[in-house]
């Protein structure tokens, strides 16, 4: 396994234990339907949330969640709508990103709640 995979895998381990934590149920992590994927899919109460996480191992180029470009955000949108499709669920939903940042100083994570709009 590559190093980035592995990386990317520990930050959303991290990122899902973050959410349990804050009372967020989890429905499914690397949900995929043929090319699209969401990394972690939740419930915050009765909002259904797709989650993006992001990890890097320094902030040199910038934060992690910066690395979401417009195109990323569609892709994510499109394959939230299959999940919709998929499951005929009919409530509220929204796009939280989590960024995780592992520093020489330690591991830092912020949740980025409603991080953009579909």
């Amino acid at each position: 396994m590559s190093k980035t995979i592995n990386l990317g895998n520990k930050g959303e381990d991290l990122a899902a234990e973050m959410l349990a934590e804050k009372g967020y149920v989890i429905i499914s992590a690397n949900w995929r339907d043929k090319h699209k994927e969401i990394d972690i899919i939740a419930m915050d109460g009765d909002t259904l949330v797709f989650v993006e996480v992001k990890t890097r191992s320094e902030d040199f180029w910038g934060n992690p969640e910066e690395f979401i470009t417009r195109k990323k955000q569609k892709l994510l949108i499109n394959a939230a709508e299959a999940y919709i499709a998929e499951t005929g669920f009919t409530g509220n939903s929204r796009f939280d990103v989590v960024s995780v940042l592992y520093l020489k100083s330690g591991i830092e994570i912020e949740h980025i709640i409603e991080a953009f709009y579909p």
